[in-house]
């Protein structure tokens, strides 16, 4: 883990840039400053995503104490390579061992570009709708001295769950 989180503020200093401005009169530069800019957030996760796909699965030799390609190929990892030694398990099925609780069950957003939409979420497993009629108080009003008032308002919305 720590590991990881020093590949990634290596990637993140990859980054950064410096920016310089001039003080003088007329325009000369008898006072020089300068600072080091950090980009965006989206930048920084784009670089990093680039990176992760880019990943190298590979294994360790204990006699040499080093590390290889687990395939055969014939590119250097460098010190930016982000590399791996066991794949990441498949967290759309279950598997009670590890914790992964799948994503069968799951509500997911039918409508929504984020990581919630059901293609996503689901895997390409496909989703379920539902039809749910709920009653929730609502225009409540506070009653001097001493209590609440709601009225009961009915909503009636879809669910879509992964299948």
């Amino acid at each position: 883990m720590a590991e990881t989180v020093k590949w990634m503020w290596r990637g993140v200093q990859s980054l950064v840039s410096n920016q310089c401005r001039c003080h003088g009169v007329s325009g000369s530069c008898a006072i020089k400053t300068c600072w080091e800019i950090v980009p965006n957030f989206a930048k920084i996760g784009d670089h990093l995503k680039a990176k992760y796909k880019d990943a190298v699965q590979v294994v360790y030799n204990r006699k040499k104490r080093r590390i290889r390609r687990k395939e055969q190929k014939r590119v250097k990892i460098t010190k930016d390579t982000l590399v791996f030694i066991d794949r990441s398990p498949n967290y759309c099925n279950p598997n009670p061992p590890l914790g992964i609780l799948g994503t069968s069950g799951r509500v997911c957003n039918k409508t929504s570009a984020g990581g919630d939409r059901c293609d996503l979420l689901c895997c390409g497993g496909g989703y379920n709708t539902q039809v749910v009629r709920e009653v929730k108080r609502c225009q409540c009003k506070f009653v001097w001295c001493c209590y609440v008032t709601c009225k009961a308002c009915p909503r009636i919305y879809d669910r879509h769950t992964c299948k």
